[in-house]
């Protein structure tokens, strides 16, 4: 099923439907402020297997975001930082990074996996933090990845429709989205450590 919401102002019926969508299981995928995303609800732990299924990869070794809808619920899911670094946070999000932490004791148990870490994701898409808000909990998230060598990320939500409608539950047409995925920032040893250049440009925060 393709679905169309306009990010400027998404259809609250719409959001509703997604979110439902989620709580029965389903995986969606929908747009960010980076690149299109392939999500389910993180307490649905049949949908993170199908997930792992479509991208190949087992679980243990794969590196899923939870995209927030703003740093309130962050703390359920990370052990505890110092104030510098959750102003820089307060700063940088909503925005295109992915931040690493240590994870705290329901991250392990939410996977099924002995991850020690785990990337949070505020993005500055309507769309997918009014999802986030009316489901009440993050969502898992890995981004779409392209086979093709030129273009990393698919861009466009019909031709990702056509390549994934038998794979997934529903796809969101948000627009075209970008092949510059987020910057990913390492915050466990109490600093920033850049391991992915992304769209985002985190010294503007520093």
């Amino acid at each position: 099923m393709l679905i169309k919401i306009y990010p400027e102002n998404p259809n609250q019926k719409n959001i509703e439907q997604v979110a439902d969508v989620l709580r029965k299981g389903s995986i969606i995928i929908y747009p960010t402020d980076t690149v299109y995303g392939l999500g389910c609800d993180i307490t649905n732990q049949k949908a993170i297997e199908r997930i792992c299924k479509i991208r190949n990869i087992k679980p243990e070794k794969a590196n899923f975001s939870f995209v927030c809808y703003d740093l309130s619920h962050i703390s359920d899911y990370i052990k505890p930082i110092d104030n510098a670094t959750f102003r820089v946070l307060k700063k940088a999000l909503p925005g295109p990074f992915t931040f690493i932490f240590n994870a705290s004791h329901a991250v392990p148990k939410l996977l099924s996996s002995n991850k020690k870490t785990v990337g949070i994701r505020v993005p500055d898409n309507n769309i997918a933090r009014d999802i986030v808000k009316v489901l009440g909990n993050p969502i898992l998230s890995t981004s779409i990845h392209d086979e093709d060598d030129i273009i990393e990320y698919s861009t466009d939500p019909e031709l990702i429709h056509e390549k994934y409608e038998n794979l997934v539950d529903l796809v969101i047409d948000g627009g075209y989205g970008e092949n510059i995925p987020s910057t990913v920032v390492d915050c466990t040893n109490g600093d920033f450590e850049i391991i992915r250049e992304g769209k985002g440009q985190l010294e503007e925060y520093l």
